[in-house]
C-alpha cells in the first residue's frame, strides 16, 4: 500500500513538471511570436515612414527645380563615367539633358562637364550628333564642354562637337584612338589536353573565339575594323575643332597619345583653360548653375542590373565586345 501511494505521489510529480516545463515552453514561442510580429511591425513602419518622406520631398525638390528654371540660368550637364549603353553616361540619357537644356527659353548657355575615359563609338558618336543638331537648332545658345580629371578618348570625341572646350592644366585630354582587346587560351587548352569545338555555318563566324588559333587574314580584318573606326573618329574631331588643332605640327595627335590640360591649349585640343564656374561666369555670363543631368533612381538602377543578360557578360569575357575609344 505504501509502495503503490509512493508511486503515485512519483507519478504525480513528474506530471506537475512536464506541465510547468510545457507551460513554460509555450510561454517561450509565445513571446518569440509577440516579438516577431513587433518586428514586423516596426520594419513596415520603417518603409511606411521611407516611402513617406520621398513622397513628401519630391514634389518640394521639383519645385525648387521649377523655381531655379523659371529664371535665367546656365544649363548644366554631367558626363561622368563610362560612355555606354545602360550607363549613367549613355547616349539616350545625355541626349535627353541636352535636348531639355536647349528646349528651356530661360538657357543661356549649356556646360558639358565631362570626367570619363571613354567608351562605345556608337554611344558617342549619338551624342556628337546631337550635339551638333541642336547648336544648329539653337544659335542663340552656345555649348561648351569642361574637361574636369579626364576627357579621354569618346569623352573627347563627344568634346569636340561643343562651341569650345575649357580644362584645368592638370587634366588628362586626348586619347584619340581605338581599342578591342580580348584574351587568347589556345596555349592553356593545349596543356589541359582539351579540344575545342565550334561548329558554325559561315567560314568566319567564330574569328574572335579566344580558343582558337588566330588566322591573319582575320586579324588583318578586324585590324581593318578598328582602322576605320579611328577614322571616322578623326574626321569627326576635325569637323569639331577645325584650323584649331596642331595636327599638322604634331602627327602623332591622333595616335592615342594623351596629354595634360596645359599641354592639350598648345596642340589646340581645347580652347583655354578654365571650369565650370569661371565659364558660367565669365564666358556665358549666368552664374547660376541648373543641373539638367538625368538622375536615375536606386530602382532604376537595379532594374538595370537585373536585365543584363548572363549571355552577354559571357560573351564580352569570350571577346566578342565591340571597339572601343579608349
Amino acid at each position: 500500500m505504501s509502495d503503490e501511494w509512493n508511486a503515485s505521489t512519483a507519478s504525480n510529480g513528474d506530471d506537475k513538471s512536464w506541465k510547468l516545463l510545457e507551460k513554460t515552453l509555450l510561454a517561450g514561442v509565445q513571446e518569440q511570436r509577440r516579438a516577431r510580429r513587433w518586428g514586423i511591425f516596426f520594419k513596415a513602419l520603417t518603409f511606411i515612414y521611407l516611402f513617406g518622406a520621398i513622397a513628401l520631398f519630391s514634389p518640394a525638390l521639383n519645385l525648387q527645380k521649377s523655381a531655379a528654371r523659371s529664371a535665367n540660368h546656365t544649363a548644366l550637364i554631367e558626363v561622368r563615367g563610362m560612355i555606354a549603353d545602360q550607363e549613367a553616361a549613355s547616349a539616350d540619357n545625355v541626349v535627353g539633358s541636352l535636348r531639355a537644356a536647349f528646349e528651356d527659353t530661360k538657357t543661356k548657355g549649356v556646360i558639358l562637364r565631362i570626367n570619363s575615359p571613354g567608351g562605345s563609338p556608337v554611344q558617342s558618336g549619338y551624342i556628337y550628333d546631337e550635339i551638333r543638331r541642336l547648336r544648329a537648332e539653337h544659335p542663340d545658345i552656345k555649348l561648351y564642354a569642361v574637361i574636369t580629371d579626364l576627357g579621354a578618348s569618346g569623352a573627347y570625341y563627344i568634346a569636340s562637337a561643343a562651341d569650345a572646350i575649357y580644362a584645368d592644366k592638370a587634366s588628362l585630354v586626348g586619347s584619340i584612338g581605338v581599342t578591342a582587346a580580348s584574351f587568347g587560351f589556345v596555349g592553356v587548352m593545349e596543356k589541359l589536353g582539351v579540344d575545342r569545338r565550334v561548329y558554325t555555318s559561315g567560314e568566319h563566324k567564330a574569328f574572335l573565339d579566344p580558343f582558337q588559333p588566330q588566322k591573319d587574314e582575320e586579324t588583318r580584318f578586324w585590324q581593318s575594323v578598328l582602322d576605320t573606326t579611328h577614322r571616322q573618329f578623326i574626321a569627326s574631331v576635325k569637323q569639331g575643332r577645325g584650323e584649331r588643332l596642331k595636327d599638322t605640327e604634331h602627327p602623332e595627335l591622333f595616335s592615342g597619345l594623351i596629354w595634360s590640360g596645359e599641354q592639350a591649349l598648345k596642340l589646340g585640343l581645347i580652347d583655354a583653360l578654365g571650369n565650370t564656374s569661371s565659364v558660367a561666369r565669365d564666358v556665358i555670363g549666368e552664374k547660376e548653375l541648373v543641373d539638367y543631368t538625368v538622375k536615375e533612381t536606386p530602382f532604376d538602377r537595379f532594374a538595370k542590373k537585373l536585365g543584363s543578360s548572363v549571355a552577354e557578360h559571357i560573351a564580352i569575357w569570350a571577346g566578342f565586345q565591340g571597339p572601343a575609344l579608349r
